[in-house]
């Protein structure tokens, strides 16, 4: 038996040695930044459920780097490039994430699922209750979305990439999958990556942009005397019918997403316990474990570290801040034109992930006086949200196609 070389054995080392060496740098950055994002899912400083199994994907699939057999380096993780169709029969019987990948994940599936479990948790009586306020907040909270396309046109991206990588302004992370899905196939591992990446990171950031912007004294104000009319069940089913059906008849490209998010809210609505288990239990949990750890998956450093990402991450940056600042101007709008009565903190609950930047506005509003209740209206402005980011990626899915 001949002596077996170190690097033959330890093939992911091999790999990394074998690598130019900015490969080799983002390889051991990704690795780290997983292991972050574990930390801080952990401690509750972002999303636990996606950042701890996206996290785990990340760190794993960087360190996971083989010799194929045609010599190229590889994983046994998933191909998302891959588009010959007998070579992809052949890989989904060997990368044991390619059939999550290519029957829910590359068809837009899995998005669908997630929003389907959404659903279930909206309660759409805040919007109800509060139409103008929430919708006026939303469609300040896409802010973001509006000042990236034309920002990416610029910079070089066509039509259909910039729309895709703008939509990440909206905060809605199915939303990203989706419309990049449809409109810039080639960039879809890219700009869904960072879409959820920078979903994950700018909501440790919003609480800073908070304080810097809003005095204690205007976060502290509580909103507990503003309920608005109470909205029956029958009235909340009616809403989603009427919605769900109007919005298909008007935007139907993106009908599948707005039929899943409204037959969550029917199943709420109509008390079907079981279908509501369902939806919002299994198929939310069981859709957003695989999502995070696919995306992380889809965190190889080969293709990150393509030129392109660097303009998507910067984009996608620039996105989320810009749609909480335009939250916080809403907010504002509202403050005065109340007359001090409203908590311009809730425009930030406007980036529509739901409840996330709710919980956020309520937990700072709390701090800044234990007597503060503003959770109903960063409800209603978050959903409101959802409804906008859909509306918006409709059109220009349905425009730019």
């Amino acid at each position: 038996m001949e002596s077996i070389n170190f690097l033959d054995l330890f093939q992911g080392v091999a790999t990394l040695v074998a690598s130019e060496p900015q490969i080799m740098i983002g390889r051991i950055f990704l690795m780290l930044l997983g292991f972050l994002l574990i930390y801080l899912g952990s401690k509750n400083v972002l999303e636990p459920l996606l950042m701890i199994p996206m996290g785990m994907g990340m760190s794993s699939v960087n360190a996971a780097v083989m010799f194929l057999d045609s010599g190229k380096p590889g994983t046994l993780f998933v191909d998302p490039l891959i588009t010959d169709p007998v070579e992809l029969i052949n890989i989904l019987q060997i990368d044991w994430l390619q059939p999550i990948y290519t029957l829910t994940f590359s068809n837009g599936l899995i998005a669908c699922l997630v929003f389907m479990g959404i659903g279930v948790l909206l309660d759409v009586g805040y919007v109800m209750a509060r139409p103008f306020q929430s919708m006026f907040i939303a469609l300040f909270a896409e802010l973001g979305t509006f000042v990236v396309f034309p920002f990416a046109i610029a910079l070089g991206l066509t039509e259909p990439e910039a729309a895709s990588v703008a939509t990440i302004g909206g905060a809605d992370g199915p939303m990203v999958l989706f419309t990049s899905l449809i409109l810039a196939k080639h960039l879809f591992v890219s700009i869904t990556v960072v879409g959820y990446l920078y979903l994950g990171l700018t909501y440790g950031v919003y609480p800073y942009m908070i304080k810097w912007l809003v005095p204690k004294h205007i976060r502290g104000i509580s909103m507990i005397g503003d309920q608005g009319p109470r909205i029956t069940r029958s009235q909340k089913l009616i809403f989603a019918v009427v919605a769900c059906t109007l919005l298909c008849l008007l935007f139907p490209v993106a009908a599948p997403l707005f039929f899943s998010l409204f037959v969550g809210v029917a199943v709420r609505e109509s008390g079907l316990e079981n279908f509501s288990k369902l939806l919002g239990e299994t198929f939310l949990y069981g859709a957003t474990f695989f999502l995070g750890l696919t995306l992380g998956v889809l965190c190889e450093a080969n293709t990150l570290l393509d030129p392109t990402v660097l303009k998507l991450l910067l984009l996608g940056m620039l996105a989320l801040g810009v749609s909480a600042l335009g939250g916080l101007a809403g907010g504002y709008i509202l403050y005065f034109w109340t007359g001090g009565k409203f908590n311009p903190i809730v425009g930030i609950a406007g980036v529509s992930c739901v409840p996330t930047t709710a919980k956020i506005v309520q937990k700072l509003a709390t701090a800044a006086n234990p007597g503060a209740i503003v959770m109903p209206q960063a409800l209603g402005a978050s959903i409101s949200g959802v409804i906008t980011s859909a509306i918006i990626a409709a059109v220009f899915i349905s425009v730019l196609r």
